[in-house]
């Protein structure tokens, strides 16, 4: 019981964290994207990417040890959407992160980089869609955890 608890307390808590660095990726990646920017970028994607893989760990572990035991999951539809959810967003997300680590090592190389507007632009119509794809996990979530979808 312990186990679940502990359990589920990380995973919200790491689920709010990576809202939390989905929205500062969306308010760094503006017009004018440069310098100092692109490197503070570059660290907070990363944690991103850290912090996402921590909620897949924490999450399927409250599959397998969690209270509900393992077949209340595998076998419920809206676990699949959000777990669907959660990879349509992942997927988003390369093509910004691929472009943020090239624009972090431009910077390193030159301070007076400036990311082209063009790629700004590109970028934050990704990561915008992938905000909205990531409001689908915490309503499949809810869905979940009222026994809808078994």
């Amino acid at each position: 019981m312990a186990t679940d608890l502990i359990l589920a307390i990380l995973h919200h808590l790491l689920v709010f964290s990576l809202a939390a660095v989905l929205a500062a990726e969306t308010v760094l990646i503006r017009p004018g994207l440069g310098g100092p920017a692109v490197l503070r970028l570059g660290h907070i994607d990363r944690v991103y990417g850290i912090v996402a893989g921590l909620v897949l760990i924490v999450g399927f572990s409250r599959v397998f040890f969690g209270l509900k035991g393992w077949e209340f999951y595998i076998f419920n539809w809206a676990f699949w959407v959000k777990i669907g959810a959660f990879a349509a967003v992942g997927l988003l997300s390369l093509i910004p992160t691929a472009r943020i680590v090239q624009w972090h090592q431009a910077a390193r190389d030159d301070p007076a980089f400036q990311v082209p507007a063009e790629e700004v632009a590109r970028a934050r119509r990704f990561v915008r869609v992938e905000g909205m794809v990531f409001v689908l996990i915490p309503i499949f979530a809810a869905v979940m955890a009222r026994g809808i979808g078994l």
